[in-house]
């Protein structure tokens, strides 16, 4: 896929590279404006709310400094023994996730929305995957960890990098666990009859109101 020109037209609400990574091979158009929320849960808030609400608070942000844009937001976050893992603070906590995570399956959960202020416009998803890990050894836990990989992903791994070699299976979304579950994501974005399938160009979509 070639370039993707940004637009004012469709905003993602996350200063995530990987969600980026994601809307660009779907050849989607669009300019970031990461929301200033911060995603803390509440306590005793379930998981499946939580990261609901994450999403749903991102948008809005970004979507009352932007009323006539098409914001989309998302918020990820892995879940395992009911204990929401975000990004580890350090090293030691993010041994200690994967330490968790070994051996074991663990859910991962991403929510997305795409709202438009100014036409009172919402819709929402949200998306589970199952993710099993295979046996790691302390030395293993500690060969990723100096990567780096692990120290800004939820659950301390990042499954398109070199966490993948932690996975035994995946049942459900890949790109769920990515950050943006693509299927569903792109089912919205059409939904909202912003993106055409692409006849010309770079990329698999255009917007509606681009195409010639």
């Amino acid at each position: 896929m070639g370039p993707v020109t940004p637009t004012t037209r469709l905003i993602l609400a996350s200063a995530s590279p990987r969600r980026q990574e994601l809307l660009r091979a779907a050849g989607v158009p669009f300019r970031v404006v990461p929301s200033r929320i911060e995603e803390v849960p509440r306590p005793g808030e379930p998981a499946l709310r939580f990261v609901r609400r994450a999403a749903r608070e991102k948008g809005e942000e970004v979507a009352s400094r932007h009323p006539s844009a098409f914001v989309l937001s998302a918020d990820t976050i892995v879940v395992a023994r009911r204990k929401i893992l975000g990004k580890p603070a350090d090293r030691k906590e993010g041994r200690r996730m994967l330490s968790l995570l070994a051996g074991r399956e663990h859910l991962v959960y991403t929510a997305a929305c795409l709202l438009r202020a100014d036409r009172g416009y919402r819709d929402a998803l949200c998306v589970t995957t199952r993710v099993r890990f295979r046996p790691l050894t302390k030395e293993e836990i500690a060969a990723y960890l100096r990567t780096g990989e692990s120290d800004d992903k939820a659950g301390a791994y990042a499954a398109q990098g070199a966490g993948n070699l932690l996975i035994d299976r995946i049942s459900g979304s890949f790109t769920n666990v990515v950050g943006l579950p693509m299927t569903q994501t792109l089912a919205m974005l059409l939904r909202a009859g912003l993106l055409v399938v692409s006849r010309k160009g770079p990329g698999w979509y255009e917007f509606a109101e681009e195409r010639s």
